[in-house]
């Protein structure tokens, strides 16, 4: 009877532990890396690459089939890619074989697609691309985000040490009830980097920076921008950069295909090109050359005076 009892208590006991770590990893993951040890992993810029990369984008609607195929075309001949995405779909989903991919058949009826993890063992990428859903604070507590940023990071070290890891730092809602702007502001430092990056650098398996691509940061001083001058070329503010609350337009897309080269080539986009097509091939919205200018810009500021982006200064 009181041994009963104990695995009775023990038992609850246990529903309470697994409860209140989300039934995942949480209890064991790490402290985020300090403020000094974070500005140090990032002391140093990447050099640019010599040549055109092979990427691979894994994420979700915020990645979209339209900007990897305008970054390709920014990045001109030579420059590659595959991806798998899903709706909203996190980095837990698309890891585990067992867990669907939500809109897996919608989003991946593209030549481009692969397997993210036979595509990884391949080690043929240069760099790869990773982001996760938003709600960013349900990610983080739900889908334990800073464990499979590492596993992910893992597979793509141990199929090429070569390649070059990024998070793809995104956005909420439009009307998101707590202000878009303060949330981009304060969501960078408070989840991407405190509970995603620096609790995944902090294990010790994990021996390189993981570099950041802020979309967020760029969508933000970009609307600035925008609406502190009345509207730039067809853009007059933050809501002409999307097609619904939170879904980026053409316009979006662009501004995202600039971050994405600018982070990843570690080159000014400044004076590159704004006509650009579209997936399915069809010619997406321009923005004209003085929006695109700002547009570039803005991207560069953005990124050379954000270190782990690894991109250099100047």
């Amino acid at each position: 009877m009181l041994f009963h009892r104990f695995k009775q208590k023990s038992g609850a006991a246990l529903l309470l532990l697994l409860s209140a770590c989300g039934l995942t990893t949480r209890c064991a993951m790490p402290g985020p890396i300090d403020d000094t040890a974070f500005e140090t992993l990032y002391a140093i810029p990447l050099p640019p690459p010599s040549a055109h990369l092979k990427t691979y984008h894994l994420g979700h609607s915020l990645v979209g089939k339209d900007m990897p195929v305008m970054l390709a075309q920014l990045a001109g001949d030579g420059h590659s890619f595959n991806s798998q995405l899903g709706w909203g779909a996190n980095l837990r989903e698309h890891w585990e074989p067992d867990i669907p991919v939500k809109g897996f058949d919608s989003e991946n009826t593209h030549p481009e697609f692969r397997d993210p993890h036979e595509a990884l063992e391949s080690g043929e990428y240069d760099a790869v691309v990773l982001t996760e859903t938003v709600e960013i604070r349900d990610s983080i507590k739900y889908q334990d985000s800073q464990e499979y940023l590492r596993r992910w990071a893992k597979a793509a070290w141990e199929g090429n040490p070569k390649t070059r890891v990024y998070l793809y730092e995104t956005w909420h809602n439009l009307d998101d009830k707590e202000g878009w702007l303060t949330r981009i502001d304060r969501d960078l430092g408070l989840y991407w980097e405190a509970e995603i990056l620096r609790r995944t650098l902090a294990h010790e398996d994990i021996t390189r920076p993981i570099y950041m691509i802020p979309g967020g940061q760029v969508m933000a001083a970009f609307t600035r921008r925008v609406e502190a001058a009345g509207g730039i070329g067809p853009i007059k503010d933050r809501a002409d950069l999307f097609k619904d609350t939170i879904h980026f337009n053409d316009y979006g897309a662009y501004l995202m295909a600039l971050t994405h080269y600018a982070v990843l080539y570690g080159r000014s986009p400044v004076g590159l090109p704004h006509a650009l097509n579209k997936a399915n091939g069809t010619p997406a919205a321009d923005p004209g050359p003085e929006a695109a200018r700002a547009m570039q810009e803005t991207v560069w500021q953005v990124v050379t005076t954000y270190s782990p982006s690894g991109v250099a200064g100047g």
